[in-house]
């Protein structure tokens, strides 16, 4: 049976980053949860089509291909046939996220779609509802958190590296907004699996997060007796 790592959190504590690490140093596969979401919420904005309606959302999901393949080392993310990885990093597409992932039946063909694509081997997954609703029964469950403005720090500045004009003051209020909506949304709402690892990251590097993970997976191996 594949052997899987959740990592879930709000936006900005550090997931995609640690998870890709904590991948490649154990060899895992590791699937960007998020980057699924913002490519349907792209790929309906693109059709001209809102994803923050429900009705339209859900046909759009119930009817959606959603494939993932690994070109390189970098996953690339295809709704019904067209590649939407080079749409996904900007704010437009973390908007059109939060607001399609909102809906039951969106979040519902994305777990049928996550659980086959984590059946084919050890993976690292990161999102928001991997350890307790995508994988109730992975090997290892973390969260990571860290203070909001932190958190806001790290987007502002990786805005302004990839040549963004948002001001700090934007970005920490689209984010207090959405740390909002995902934890008071009513399907699969952020929060903390009863037996995740709480690590908070706002004074940590990611080095010393990955470290700290990896140690947490060592030892969950060794506790369960599973080695390797």
């Amino acid at each position: 049976m594949p052997r899987c790592i959740a990592v879930d959190g709000p936006a900005g504590a550090g997931k995609s980053t640690v998870a890709r690490a904590v991948a490649a140093g154990l060899g895992f596969a590791y699937l960007d949860t998020g980057a699924m979401y913002r490519a349907l919420g792209v790929w309906m904005l693109g059709k001209g089509e809102n994803p923050g309606d429900e009705a339209s959302a859900s046909r759009a999901a119930e009817a959606m291909s959603v494939n993932v393949t690994f070109i390189c080392g970098v996953q690339h993310t295809r709704v019904n046939g067209e590649d939407m990885t080079g749409s996904l990093r900007d704010s437009m597409a973390a908007s059109a996220a939060s607001a399609v992932s909102q809906w039951p039946a969106v979040r519902a063909a994305m777990v049928r779609a996550q659980r086959i694509i984590v059946s084919s081997g050890d993976m690292v997954l990161d999102g928001r509802d991997i350890g307790t609703v995508v994988l109730p029964n992975a090997t290892l469950k973390i969260y990571l958190d860290a203070a909001p403005a932190a958190r806001a720090r790290r987007r502002y500045e990786e805005s302004l590296a990839s040549g963004g004009s948002e001001t700090f003051e934007s970005v920490l209020e689209q984010m207090l907004e959405r740390d909002a909506r995902d934890m008071e949304r009513a399907a699969s709402p952020l929060r903390a699996a009863r037996d995740a690892v709480v690590v908070d990251t706002t004074n940590l590097s990611i080095d010393e997060v990955t470290a700290a993970v990896l140690h947490l997976y060592a030892a969950k191996l060794n506790e369960t007796g599973k080695g390797g």
